[in-house]
């Protein structure tokens, strides 16, 4: 897909680009032949994530599920541009492939780097600039595989459900799997007759033959890899219109009859969330919205783009609900850069929760950072944890929820009320579609403040320590 990148992120692509060879011309040379496109897009956290020298403008996946045997068979194609000069590129991809195809000929496959890398050689090399349709062809048991110390395929014999993070895609679908490279995702899943499949966006239709249906799910606005998904089991669905906006929520009927009725009143909340988030945080970024209960035992929720999935866990929960929608705009609509900087997701969707707290009858946001404050003990393992780069194996600690929220209802406290949602909202305005990290986002709230807040920032995203308690730290 051809997207603006922002400042940083684009300096960073080309940076990576020129590291591994993947540029086309010299200023000193001519021509350079084409080259393997690199395993991996350059993020340091899992070095094997997305791929080097390719743009994927869509993947159009067409899938069959047998329940029983846990089994997943299809083919996927994608349609991408060569952004370098390319012998040979990789998708990443855990299942057994039969077959590739790339501009209808015939092309080369192997495995590689433990299986997770499906790398791909045309009949003919690539020309940076060009565009290409990309099939492959599988059928595997993902159960069977692992990636990062990762089992994400969830699934019993009657249910499954495609959510995790921040690898998903590779258990159902090739994918260039990282959140710089965002595409347009169009599902069909064939599954046996009477069972339903719920995905992203809209329904655009179901087949039904003798023995089996094949569900047709469509998103129009492009997404990372991981937001992509599908649920396939026994369902009851609604529908409907919230002041305009199209909304379907799906409730497993794997669950007691109790649990239905109320993760039902649950996800009907989801259009009312949306427009009560709208106040704050301007138009909701998609055409439609909605969420998915599973019956599984999933153990926690999931922003996916358009249609959230979440466990069981009641009718009045509605914080949950919160956050993910949060999500819809951070995380979803502007993606990371880098996973490093998953704090601008995390403690933005956490702080949108205390928001939803304090417009609704609850404690105040500043009331809300104080009591994690005053109640944290300096030595915690909680305040050891660098927010602003926290680490693979800490990407999702309770403190990047947590101190990330914090940082934000103290840069509210640091430069008032009506500058702080200014700052989002231009943050939001300005990179709307696309990717962000941390340095931007705090040059943006440098820019619509007019203050210098480095050393604000410094103790709150970048020292392992508790932030002093200071008006300069928010907390005066």
């Amino acid at each position: 897909m051809r997207r603006t990148l922002s400042r940083t992120v684009l300096a960073a692509s080309l940076a990576g680009a020129l590291t591994v060879g993947l540029t086309g011309t010299t200023a000193t040379a001519g021509p350079v032949a084409p080259v393997d496109g690199s395993s991996g897009i350059g993020d340091p956290y899992w070095p094997l994530d997305g791929n080097g020298g390719i743009d994927v403008a869509s993947y159009a996946i067409s899938n069959r599920y047998a329940f029983a045997e846990k089994r997943l068979s299809g083919r996927t194609t994608v349609r991408l541009r060569a952004t370098s000069d390319l012998s040979s590129f990789s998708l990443d991809f855990l299942l057994k492939v039969s077959k590739v195809t790339v501009d209808g000929a015939r092309a080369g496959f192997t495995k590689t780097d433990g299986g997770h890398e499906l790398r791909i050689t045309p009949a003919a090399p690539f020309a940076a600039g060009s565009e290409h349709t990309v099939v492959v062809t599988y059928a595997d048991r993902p159960g069977k595989y692992a990636y990062a110390g990762e089992r994400n395929w969830l699934a019993s014999r009657r249910e499954v459900v495609t959510m995790n993070e921040p690898h998903m895609a590779p258990w159902w679908f090739p994918a260039n799997d990282h959140p710089l490279d965002k595409a347009v995702v169009d599902v069909r899943i064939r599954v046996p007759k009477g069972r339903e499949v719920i995905s992203n966006g809209e329904l655009k239709g179901k087949r039904t033959g003798v023995r089996s249906t094949t569900w047709h799910w469509r998103a129009d606005e492009p997404m990372a890899p991981y937001l992509a998904f599908f649920a396939a089991g026994d369902f009851t669905v609604a529908r409907g219109r919230y002041q305009g906006l199209p909304w379907l929520v799906a409730v497993s009927q794997r669950l007691g009859e109790q649990d239905q009725r109320a993760s039902m009143r649950l996800m009907k909340k989801s259009p009312a969330v949306v427009a009560g988030l709208e106040k704050d945080l301007g138009a909701y970024p998609f055409s439609v919205v909605g969420g998915l209960t599973t019956g599984l035992d999933v153990g926690f929720a999931l922003e996916n783009q358009t249609r959230p999935t979440y466990p069981s866990v009641g009718g009045s929960y509605t914080s949950i609900v919160v956050h993910e929608l949060a999500h819809q705009w951070f995380g979803d609509d502007i993606a990371v850069a880098r996973w490093s900087d998953i704090w601008l997701n995390e403690g933005f969707a956490t702080f949108m929760e205390w928001r939803w707290a304090e417009t609704h009858g609850g404690r105040s946001g500043d009331a809300t950072l104080r009591s994690y404050y005053d109640n944290v003990a300096a030595g915690s393992d909680f305040w050891s944890v660098v927010v602003g780069d926290p680490g693979a194996d800490k990407v999702f600690d309770n403190a990047v929820y947590g101190r990330g929220g914090m940082a934000l209802q103290a840069l509210r406290n640091r430069v008032g009320d009506q500058v702080f949602w200014r700052v989002l909202r231009t943050w939001l305005r300005e990179q709307r579609g696309g990717n962000g990290s941390s340095a931007e986002f705090e040059e943006t709230a440098a820019r619509v403040s007019g203050q210098d807040l480095t050393a604000f920032f410094d103790a709150w995203l970048r020292t392992p320590a508790k932030p002093a308690r200071t008006a300069d730290n928010g907390l005066g």
